[in-house]
């Protein structure tokens, strides 16, 4: 079985899981320390810490942008209902 089977949804049986099962893992992603998090491109492959990424403040929100081939990393939002962030740019992040 491959991520990518995963991900397309070939492998479904009957131990399927709501997604309340990732609170815990996933707990220890997000409330990460980014100066120290390290993250890797989904363009060109780098790893890196993202505290080394390239970052646009504009009004809209904050744009990290590779240090080695400048692709979008991650648009970060802070919006009066909580932050909003789309990490299309990231293959992986690890705390």
């Amino acid at each position: 079985m491959t991520d990518d089977d995963v991900l397309a949804g070939d492998v479904l049986d009957g131990d399927a899981l709501d997604g309340n099962v990732l609170a815990g893992p996933l707990a220890g992603v997000w409330a990460l320390d980014v100066t120290v998090a390290t993250g890797r491109c989904a363009g060109c492959g780098d790893v890196a810490v993202l505290a080394g990424a390239v970052v646009f403040a504009h009004p809209m929100g904050r744009v990290a942008r590779c240090r080695a081939c400048g692709q979008v990393l991650m648009v970060v939002v802070e919006r009066p209902d909580g932050v909003q962030v789309a990490a299309r740019g990231l293959a992986w992040v690890r705390g």
